[in-house]
């Protein structure tokens, strides 16, 4: 990695803008509430018939915490210890589930499952064997599946772990942040390193092989010391991958974010303190994968890096490229043969939906042709760190230089800044463009709001 310590302050403000995450392309605030159930239905049904249906991978969104962390931009439902709402839950879940299953084409095989919240070890170990057995029944699982589950280490049990093992979750992602007591208090989530380390040691023990660590920069009361303490903790323990999120400061759409608006490290601190977790984690011999993924050189998010598929999608980075996502419960998004479609984001809503029979769909997007050659382009500056001007053209049939006019004009500054490299042949990001990665992407976003238009994004660093 270069050294990013000798770039300008004044570079860094310059680029740390607001502009999307690219979890998807359009980003979802161009969705439109006209697309509905029946356009997803229909949607799926095509999938089936493409000349190569895709295979799946599926999303389930447990939304329920005992607690609420003050920096959290989930969608999440806040029960304290009454765990009444569960049942009811999981049971539109399973209802759901079995909508999906009779819709799909059954030869299609399910190569990647990730259970996220909210917090699913919320779920009571009966339920949570529930639903496992009941996916495993429905859909026809690829022998290398790639099986994750989100877990909170200050509610997740060894009899949870057991259970996940025994029905072949391979994958944990452990949610950390930060271990500063000061900044667990100023985010309402203490959570000791004791407790973390036990339950990280009780997963190797179980066999579990890929244990991914989840840390976010820029939480309020942060410092580069403080975080470089929590980042060499987290190198003893000696984690697959890396998540090192930028904190999403969002007041104006998650108000309890608020609480913390007198607490908050300065732009320069907050780039002090990425700069650590850079420094710690590729002098621990991780990989820097690009925006805010680590991995060890041999995790096959590495490889996937290296052999250029690696995908990009709302779990974050993912190997397993070229499926059709089902999302499933309250406000999962699905990303099904060109288009988007995203469920209910309140409770009653979603219930009522599937209790009647019908998809929980409340709004959705169809890609055009435009959309997909665009999106192809931003998926390959994420994911390989070069666009290929040839395959681009050899792809969709057009002129890369002539179609992308605007773009290319766009990213002279980025190049004078020594961002991106543009060629003849292709535009490939520097060191330090791999930080900014998010800023090169919106010079090919044709959905980005206009000058004095409401902006709904985080800033870029």
């Amino acid at each position: 990695m270069t050294d990013l310590s000798r770039i300008s302050f004044d570079l860094i403000r310059k680029y740390n803008v607001q502009g999307p995450r690219y979890t998807s392309y359009p980003p979802a605030p161009s969705w439109s509430n006209d697309v509905g159930p029946e356009e997803y239905e229909n949607t799926v049904l095509e999938s089936n018939k493409a000349g190569k249906p895709r295979p799946l991978s599926l999303y389930l969104h447990i939304p329920f915490c005992e607690h609420l962390c003050y920096f959290c931009g989930c969608t999440t439902i806040i029960t304290g210890d009454n765990h009444n709402l569960e049942k009811g839950y999981l049971d539109c879940l399973l209802k759901e589930l079995a909508g999906v299953s009779s819709l799909v084409n059954v030869k299609r095989s399910v190569v990647q499952l990730h259970l996220g919240g909210g917090t699913p070890t919320y779920l009571k170990p009966d339920h949570l064997t529930a639903l496992l057995g009941d996916i495993r029944k429905r859909f026809t699982f690829s022998p290398d599946a790639e099986i994750g589950v989100e877990i909170d280490p200050r509610v997740t049990t060894t009899e949870q772990l057991r259970i996940m093992r025994d029905y072949g979750v391979n994958r944990l992602s452990m949610g950390v942040q930060d271990f500063d007591i000061q900044v667990q208090q100023a985010v309402h989530r203490i959570q000791p390193y004791e407790q973390t380390e036990k339950l990280f040691k009780e997963a190797r023990a179980l066999g579990f092989g890929s244990i991914n660590l989840d840390l976010i920069y820029g939480l309020p009361l942060q410092t580069p010391k403080g975080f470089e303490e929590t980042a060499g903790r987290i190198v003893g323990l000696g984690p697959d991958r890396l998540a090192v999120y930028s904190y999403a400061y969002v007041p104006w759409m998650k108000r309890h974010q608020s609480v913390m608006s007198d607490k908050m490290p300065s732009e320069r601190d907050k780039y002090e303190i990425f700069l650590t977790a850079v420094r710690m984690f590729t002098g621990a011999g991780y990989e820097y994968i690009g925006m805010d993924h680590f991995a060890k050189p041999g995790d096959e998010l590495s490889r996937a890096r290296e052999e250029r598929t690696l995908w990009r999608n709302f779990q974050g980075y993912t190997t397993k490229a070229g499926t059709d996502l089902f999302g499933l419960g309250l406000s999962a998004i699905s990303h099904i043969h060109g288009g988007f479609f995203q469920n209910e984001r309140d409770l009653r809503a979603y219930q009522d939906a599937i209790k009647n029979g019908r998809p929980a769909t409340m709004r959705g997007f169809r890609l055009s042709q435009d959309d997909k050659i665009r999106a192809r382009v931003i998926q390959n500056l994420l994911c390989h760190t070069v666009v290929i001007k040839s395959e681009i053209e050899d792809e969709f049939g057009i002129d890369f230089d002539r179609y992308f006019d605007a773009s290319l004009k766009d990213l002279k500054e980025p190049e004078k800044d020594g961002l991106v490299q543009v060629s003849k042949s292709e535009i490939r990001p520097t060191l330090l463009g791999r930080v900014f990665l998010r800023n090169l992407a919106m010079a090919f976003d044709a959905y980005l709001p206009k000058a004095g238009e409401k902006t709904v994004f985080s800033r870029t660093l």
